[in-house]
C-alpha cells in the first residue's frame, strides 16, 4: 500500500536527508565529540554553516550543539570551525604552506588532541572554504564514518564548477524532464522561494560554485533592468554558500535591445554598448562571475554572421568584463549552415586555427564528444588540441539522449571514462582530466560545466536516481579523478540507506545502468539515431531533413554492404584531428575498442568480431543484452522493497518498468530496421520483435516534454 502523500519522503531532500542515525554506540561517540562547536565569526556563511549543524545534528543524532565564539572556552570544544586569520593559535598546528595549498576554496578536516581531549578541526582560508569542510564533516556523519583520526585536506582540481540551466524565462526548461524552471521570474525579487535556498545548500554540499540561470539559446531580454533586479536577489541569496550567477549573453543584444545596426564585435559601438551593459549588470551584480555563450549554432546568432572570428567575439566580450574580473565562457558547438562531410570535424576545424587567439579572461566550452551528448562517444578531438587555450568540459547531466526523465542511467561511469582518457597530447599521460585542470595550458581560469536536470518536481530531477548525476558532476568538477563507484555507494548512503548489502545492491545497479542504456540504445559506437526533434525513442530511419546531419541516416550509413560512419583516411578523416597514437590504435578495427567500432569504422555485416561472430549478430545481441540488463536492474531494485521507504520504491520501481519496456521498443525497432539491410536471420538469443517495423515506424510520441 502506498504511504500517504503528505507523510511520505518525496525524495526532496536530495542527498541531505540526515537520517536518524540508529547505532546508539556510534550516535552517542558523534554526540560527545559535537556537543559544543567553536565558530570562529558570524558572517552570512558562518551563519550558514550553524544553521545546517543545528539541522543535521538536530535530525540525525536529536542533538542542540552549544556554540562558543571564545577563544579561551572553559570547556575545550570538540569541534572548532574557523581560519587561521580567526584563530591565530591555529598556525600552531598547521603550517603555512599547507594553508597556501588549500587555496581560497580549499579546506583541512583533520583530528587534533588538545589535552586529554580529542577535538576535530575545521579549517581553511576563507568562510566558504569552511562551509565546504562543515558538509564533508556531514557526509562523515551521515556515511556512518569514523570520526576518530581524520587528516583530510581537499582543494578543488576545476576553479569554475558551474550548473548550466537551460531554463527560458516564461520557466519552461529546454530538455528538463522534471516540470518547470525553479526560477519564478514573475514573483521575483519580492518573493525568495524555499527552493532556492535548498537548492544552494544542495549546490554547495558538492562544491558547485556557480550557476548560469538561463538558457544557451539566449533570450536577450534577461540583460534589462527589468530582469537584473530579479538577477540580483537570486545572487543575494546564494552569495553566503560560495555561488556566482553567471548569465548567457545573446550576441545579437546590441541590435534588439540597444538599437544599433550591427552587432559586428569590430565596431566601437558594439563594444561601447557591451561596456555599458556590463557596468550597468555589476551596480546590480557586483559578484557577478560573467556570461555564457552559444554563438554560429542551431540558428543563434554570432561573430560568423560578420565574418568574424569565435576569437574576436568571445575577446570582444571579455575585454567588456575584464575590469570586474568577470570571465565568458565560449562553448564550442559550433557549425556552419552547411552540412559538411562530417560533422564530428566542425568545432576542431573552427577553433585550432584559434588556440592562443582568446584574452586570458575566455574559457572555451568542450562538449565530451563531437556531436552532441550522444549515449557514449569517444573524447572531443579538441582536447589536447589548444594548448594555449583553456578548455572546460561540458557535461550533460540531464538525459536527452539517456532515456530523458523516465530511464535510470547513472552517468559518472560515462564522466569517468571521458576524464580518464589520455589523448597523448603531449605524450603519454595527457588524461582529458588534466587538461581542463590546467596541465596543459597552465592556465588558472579552469572549468568544468553541467547541463541541468533539475525542475519543480518534488524530487527535483524527475527520476530519484537523477540526484546521483547532479551530485557525481559536483564530486567530479571538484576532482575529476574521483571513481564513479564510490561516488555510488556514497550517495546511496546518504540518500537511502547505511545498510550494506542495500548499498552494494543500489551501487550494483547504478554501475550496471550506463553500460545498459548503451546496449539497448546505441551499441559498438553506433550513435545519433534517436526520435526526430524531441529526441526520446529510436529512430534509424530517420532521414531527408533540411540536415542531412540532423538525420539518423547520416550516421550510420547502413547499406546492404554494411553499417557505421567511416572516419579513417579512407572516410571523412576525422580520425586525423587525434593524436598519432589515438589515430593507430582507432584506425585499425582489429584494435580500435569494440565500444567505438562503429563510430569510426563502417563495416560488412558479416565483419568477424573477436567473439568469432559476425558483426550483425555482435549488434543483435548487444541489444538483447541491453534488454536482460534492464531486467537484471529491475529484479534487483524489486529485492530491495522492504528496505525503501515505500514512497520512493513505487517511484523507482514504476520507472524500471518504463525503462524495460523501452528497453525492448529500442532493440525491437533498431533490429527490424538495420536487418532491412542485413537480411539476416536474429540470433537464436533474441527475442522475437513484438511488432512490425511499420508499427514502430509509424509511431510518434506526442507532447513529450523538454523539447
Amino acid at each position: 500500500m502506498l504511504q500517504h502523500p503528505t507523510l511520505a519522503n518525496d525524495g526532496y531532500r536530495l542527498w541531505l536527508q540526515y537520517a536518524p542515525i540508529e547505532k546508539s554506540d556510534l550516535a552517542e561517540g558523534y554526540k560527545q565529540q559535537l556537543q559544543q562547536i567553536y565558530l570562529s565569526n558570524t558572517s552570512a556563511t558562518m551563519q550558514v554553516i550553524q544553521d545546517e549543524l543545528d539541522l543535521a545534528l538536530g535530525k540525525m543524532l536529536a542533538l542542540s550543539p552549544r556554540y562558543s565564539s571564545s577563544n579561551n572556552s572553559s570547556t575545550a570544544p570538540g569541534l572548532i570551525i574557523a581560519s587561521p586569520s580567526q584563530r591565530p593559535s591555529l598556525n600552531e598546528m598547521i603550517t603555512s604552506e599547507e594553508y597556501a595549498a588549500l587555496g581560497e576554496e580549499g579546506y583541512l578536516l583533520r583530528t587534533i588532541s588538545n589535552g586529554k581531549k580529542t577535538q576535530i578541526l575545521i579549517t581553511g582560508n576563507t568562510d566558504i572554504a569552511l562551509l565546504y569542510g562543515t558538509y564533508e564533516l556531514l557526509r562523515k556523519l551521515q556515511t556512518h564514518s569514523s570520526l576518530e583520526k581524520i587528516n583530510l585536506q581537499s582543494s578543488p582540481k576545476t576553479a569554475i564548477r558551474v550548473l548550466n540551466h537551460w531554463d527560458n524565462p516564461d520557466r519552461t526548461v529546454e530538455r528538463g524532464y522534471a516540470g518547470a524552471s525553479i526560477w519564478d521570474w514573475h514573483r521575483l525579487p519580492d518573493y525568495i522561494h524555499p527552493q532556492y535556498l535548498d537548492y544552494a545548500r544542495a549546490n554547495a554540499s558538492i562544491g558547485i560554485n556557480g550557476t548560469v540561470l538561463t538558457n544557451v539559446n539566449a533570450n536577450a531580454q534577461v540583460l534589462t533592468p527589468y530582469f537584473l533586479r530579479k538577477v540580483a536577489k537570486l545572487a543575494e541569496v546564494f552569495r553566503p554558500y560560495g555561488i556566482k550567477v553567471y548569465l548567457t549573453a545573446r550576441f545579437s543584444a546590441p541590435m534588439e535591445l540597444g538599437g544599433l545596426s550591427t552587432a559586428d564585435p569590430t565596431q566601437p559601438e558594439v563594444q561601447e554598448w557591451w561596456d555599458n551593459k556590463v557596468n550597468e549588470i555589476y551596480e546590480y551584480i557586483p559578484d557577478f562571475g560573467g556570461f555564457l555563450v552559444k554563438a554560429d549554432s542551431e540558428g543563434q546568432p554570432g561573430p560568423q554572421n560578420y565574418d568574424r572570428s569565435q576569437a574576436q567575439g568571445a575577446n570582444m566580450l571579455a575585454q567588456a568584463l575584464k575590469a570586474h574580473q568577470g570571465i565568458v565562457m565560449w562553448r564550442a558547438f559550433v557549425y556552419t549552415n552547411e552540412t559538411p562531410d562530417d560533422r564530428a570535424k566542425q568545432a576542431y576545424n573552427e577553433f585550432k586555427p584559434l588556440d592562443g587567439d582568446f584574452d586570458d579572461n575566455v574559457i572555451v566550452q568542450v562538449k565530451n564528444g563531437a556531436i552532441d551528448f550522444q549515449p557514449r562517444e569517444p573524447f572531443h578531438p579538441m582536447f589536447g588540441a589548444m594548448p594555449q587555450t583553456p578548455l572546460m568540459m561540458e557535461f550533460q547531466i540531464t538525459q536527452e539522449y539517456l532515456g530523458q526523465g523516465t530511464h535510470l542511467v547513472y552517468l559518472a561511469p560515462m564522466y569517468e571514462e571521458v576524464l580518464d582518457t589520455d589523448t597523448y597530447a603531449e605524450g603519454p599521460g595527457t588524461t582529458v582530466a588534466g587538461i581542463i585542470e590546467g596541465r596543459q595550458s597552465g592556465s588558472l581560469l579552469t572549468g568544468m560545466a553541467g547541463v541541468s536536470n533539475i525542475g519543480t518536481d518534488r524530487n527535483w530531477t524527475g527520476h530519484l536516481f537523477g540526484q546521483a548525476n547532479w551530485y557525481a558532476f559536483g564530486k567530479l568538477a571538484w576532482d575529476p579523478s574521483l571513481s564513479s563507484e564510490e561516488i555510488a555507494e556514497e550517495w546511496s548512503q546518504m540518500t537511502f540507506t547505511n545498510d550494506p548489502s542495500s548499498t552494494e545492491t543500489i551501487t550494483r545497479i547504478m554501475m550496471l545502468s550506463h553500460e545498459a542504456a548503451v546496449n539497448y540504445m546505441t551499441p559498438l559506437g553506433l550513435h545519433h539515431i534517436m526520435g526526430w526533434s524531441h529526441h526520446y525513442g529510436p529512430g534509424p530511419w530517420v532521414t531527408d531533413k533540411h540536415r542531412d546531419d540532423w538525420t539518423s541516416t547520416y550516421y550510420h550509413q547502413a547499406d546492404r554492404l554494411g553499417i557505421g560512419f567511416d572516419r579513417t583516411v579512407k572516410g571523412s578523416n576525422a580520425l586525423g584531428q587525434y593524436a598519432p597514437e589515438i589515430q593507430k590504435l582507432y584506425g585499425n578495427p582489429a584494435t580500435c575498442p569494440e565500444k567505438y567500432l562503429l563510430w569510426f569504422h563502417h563495416l560488412p555485416w558479416e565483419y568477424v568480431m573477436p567473439s568469432g561472430r559476425s558483426l550483425w549478430e555482435e549488434i543483435a545481441l548487444h541489444y538483447q543484452k541491453g534488454v536482460d540488463q534492464s531486467r537484471e536492474m529491475l529484479y534487483a531494485w524489486q529485492s530491495l522493497s522492504t528496505e525503501i521507504d515505500p514512497a520512493r520504491y513505487h517511484q523507482v520501481e514504476s520507472f524500471l518498468r518504463i525503462q524495460e519496456k523501452e528497453a525492448i521498443w529500442w532493440k525491437d525497432a533498431c533490429l527490424l530496421y538495420f536487418q532491412q539491410f542485413s537480411q539476416r536471420p536474429f540470433p537464436k538469443e533474441v527475442e522475437k520483435p513484438e511488432h512490425s517495423l511499420e508499427y514502430y515506424q509509424n509511431y510518434e510520441p506526442k507532447f513529450v516534454p523538454g523539447i
